[in-house]
This record gives structure tokens, sequence and C-alpha cells, in this order.
């Protein structure tokens, strides 16, 4: 399995792009600069994304990715989601205000994307890998991510601050060979990122105690915030007996 790392911040400069990463170039989680950060083979490749909210900044190019595969006749691109998650992209971005519903275009027969609901903990097949969504805990509803395919399952965080049922799910993947996991504000921020829904440096070296495999298991960060890129590296750098590493823009990783 090889993850390609296209965004993996908490904002956007010309140095730092939104949440967008690749498995094995078929299927992408999060789409915030899956345009920006990709060419067009590369986008027309991918078979699905997995969307884990509907937060701007993880389905911001959702929007230029159907608009690029409608003008190539390019097989219709499946959007996975929970309901709720879905709810609103069918009303409040593909609506034919925002933009163009590319749900039924260039026609109701071959669109350009495809919605498919992911029903809590439920596994389904997803362009050949099974995926799970776990609820988490955020400003709106939001999940993690496990996907399995197979040489192994990777997991995805998605935006979330303290929650409980993650831990517990991934305790029980025996081939777990790596966790994206989010990590936005350093710790004198903890108010802020306590009521935006993320975590600090802090709260995220107490959530992954609960992670039983923590000393040994790879944890990619991911969702740090531009203003504050280095301070929060170095103090993740403090926390003692953890697999940390930050992820940066092209990184490729083979689990």
């Amino acid at each position: 399995m090889e993850l390609r790392v296209i965004g993996c911040h908490g904002g956007e400069t010309p140095k730092h792009r939104t949440s967008a990463f690749v498995l094995d170039d078929r299927i992408a989680i999060d789409a915030g600069s899956l345009t920006s950060g990709m060419d067009l083979k590369a986008q027309f490749a991918l078979e699905a994304v997995l969307v884990s909210h509907a937060h701007l900044d993880h389905v911001r190019d959702l929007a230029t990715i159907a608009d690029n595969r409608c003008q190539n006749d390019v097989p219709p691109l499946v959007i996975a989601g929970t309901k709720a998650t879905l709810g609103v992209l069918k009303k409040h971005f593909f609506n034919n205000l925002l933009w163009p519903d590319f749900s039924r275009i260039p026609s109701v027969r071959r669109p350009a994307i495809r919605y498919l609901e992911l029903k809590p903990e439920k596994p389904v097949t997803i362009a050949g890998y099974e995926v799970r969504a776990i609820a988490v805990s955020h400003t709106i509803d939001c999940c993690a991510f496990v996907v399995t395919g197979p040489d192994g399952s990777l997991a995805y965080s998605g935006d979330t601050g303290p929650t409980e049922r993650l831990w517990e799910v991934l305790n029980g993947v025996d081939d777990l060979r790596a966790l994206l996991m989010e990590v936005s504000f350093p710790n004198h921020l903890g108010r802020l990122a306590k009521v935006s829904g993320h975590h600090t440096p802090e709260t995220l070296g107490r959530e992954l105690k609960k992670l039983e495999r923590s000393k040994e298991l790879p944890v990619l960060l991911y969702h740090i915030k531009p203003s504050f890129q280095r301070e929060v590296e170095r103090e993740c750098s403090r926390l003692p007996r953890l697999n940390l590493a930050v992820c940066a823009l092209g990184d490729q990783f083979l689990l």
C-alpha cells in the first residue's frame, strides 16, 4: 500500500495545502487539494474519494476535480461519506448555485460523480478496499476511516478532538500499518482547539495513550495550522515513547 501526501495542513499558503491523501493512485482521503496538488492524469486515475466531513478545507477540490473529469469522459468518481456529509454536499455545494450538480452532468446515466453513503462501522468495498467509517468528535458530523487492502490497513483520524470509539476500533485492527492523525494548534491555544474540535500536542499525547500499539505504530501527523507549524512540531517532538512523523507535501510512504 502506497500513501501519497497531496495536502496535509490545516490552512493554505503558497507552501501549504489542505488535507488530501491518495492510496495506490486509486482512492483519495479528503479533497482539500486534489486538483491544486495533482496533474490531470493522476486526477483521472482516481476511482473514489472518502470525505471525512463537509468543512471546506476537506471538500473544496471536489468541485474542480468533478469539472476536470466531466470534460474528459472519465468514469464517475465515487464520493463516499456519511449521510450528513453527503447531505451538505448535495444541498450546499453541488446545488447548481454554488457549483453545478455534477451528479447529473454530463448526463444522469454517466455523471461526473456518484454518491455512496457510509454507515458508521459498517464495512463497504470501495475501489477494491474495505472501508469503515468511525464517528469522531468535531464541530459537525465527522468520521475517521479504516481502509484495508491486501497489504494491511491504514487509519485516518479526520478532524477530531478527544474521542473514545476510534481507539476501541483501532485496538482491534490487527494489521494496522499506520495512523494519519490530526494535530492543529500549539498547547497555549488549547481553548481554541477544544471549541473548534481539534488537537494540541498535549491532548494528542493523552489520546495516543489509548492506543495499545502507540509506541511502535507509525503516527503520521497532519492538519497543523501554518501559523504554528514550527511550534506544534517542536511540542510534538517532546512527546515521549511515540513513533511520530510530521507529514510534508509530496511525502510517499510504503505501508
